[in-house]
């Protein structure tokens, strides 16, 4: 029997997000293991290189390993932003009184259906530089969004 579906008008609208990974607490390990739960879980259509950068704020703690992915999703920003922290907690993150010490992974959504949503793509390169890169593998623009 064929799998059933709903008549496209009924689907879920799929939504495209931007997510700036991090890590600095044996990062390539992460990066793995963030990488297969989120090209499991959601559509996975492009992703950048990884790049070593120093810490910022805190600098008692190792470089860290950045990067961007763009997915769909079926959720609402809410809720999927809910499942990026589960995801983090999956993968061992302890949030601790150092806000920007080390992880084992941060991710965060930068941009959502087309407009930045974290100002963290105009004030770091870290953030920038990896999403960049997947705006330019993909053809995909983003503007500023009018929340910022």
């Amino acid at each position: 029997m064929p799998p059933m579906s709903l008549p496209s008008e009924h689907a879920a609208q799929l939504h495209e997000c931007f997510i700036s990974l991090g890590s600095n607490i044996d990062p390539d390990h992460y990066f793995v293991q963030a990488l297969e739960i989120i090209s499991r879980e959601c559509v996975l259509l492009a992703r950048s290189k990884a790049i070593r950068t120093a810490p910022v704020g805190y600098q008692h703690q190792p470089d860290f390993l950045n990067a961007a992915l763009l997915v769909n999703t079926p959720l609402e920003r809410e809720a999927f932003r809910n499942y990026l922290k589960g995801v983090e907690d999956r993968l061992g993150r302890v949030r601790g009184a150092i806000k920007s010490g080390p992880r084992t992974m941060d991710l965060d959504i930068v941009a959502w259906d087309g407009e930045i949503v974290d100002d963290g793509y105009f004030q770091h390169d870290y953030v920038r530089k990896p999403i960049d890169e997947v705006l330019i593998s993909s053809g995909r623009t983003l503007e500023p969004s009018k929340h910022l």
